[in-house]
């Protein structure tokens, strides 16, 4: 179980510097995060140095939250490790990184199938339209959160962290 320490909370408030107040680009000058871990059933995202949760984030899954993403179209978000392995600075959901789905394994599975296993999966923010959102789980299989803890995520986390997603 992970829980947010008194430290993290405190350090999480005052590490993330503005780069300029109305700016969706922040810095940030604290321990370096070393892994996130997604918790689907609970709805949370926890970055963390080594074994300290640094923050901790309420999220929004893919329209059918439930099970291992497996092929193109199905709505689910991925579970297993992966790695953050791109950026997005112009992403049209207000930032994104994105998640090495599908890696050989989800391939393997879709082409046995004879699907494709679909891809494009990030953390991202809200799309500026409203229009497609439909309660909390409205991606096609990503992970969102609010704008303001995407700005936060971004300057947080470097491409290569690992990051575990859990049913």
């Amino acid at each position: 179980m992970i829980k947010l320490t008194r430290r993290a909370a405190l350090f999480g408030a005052t590490a993330l510097a503005l780069s300029g107040c109305s700016s969706k680009f922040k810095s940030y000058n604290g321990p370096e995060v070393t892994r996130i871990v997604v918790y689907k059933d609970r709805r949370r995202m926890y970055l963390l140095h080594h074994q300290e949760v640094l923050r901790e984030y309420k999220i929004g899954l893919g329209f059918a939250p439930r099970g291992h993403k497996q092929f193109e179209g199905d709505g689910k978000t991925p579970e297993g490790r992966y790695f953050i392995d791109r950026r997005n600075p112009n992403s049209s959901f207000h930032l994104s990184l994105g998640i090495s789905y599908p890696n050989e394994a989800d391939r393997a599975f879709a082409k046995s199938q004879g699907k494709k296993p679909g891809g494009d999966i990030f953390i991202h923010g809200a799309r500026e339209s409203k229009r497609d959102r439909k309660g909390s789980d409205w991606t096609a299989g990503c992970i969102w959160v609010k704008n303001r803890e995407m700005e936060n995520i971004y300057a947080m986390v470097r491409d290569g962290t690992v990051i575990d997603i859990h049913p």
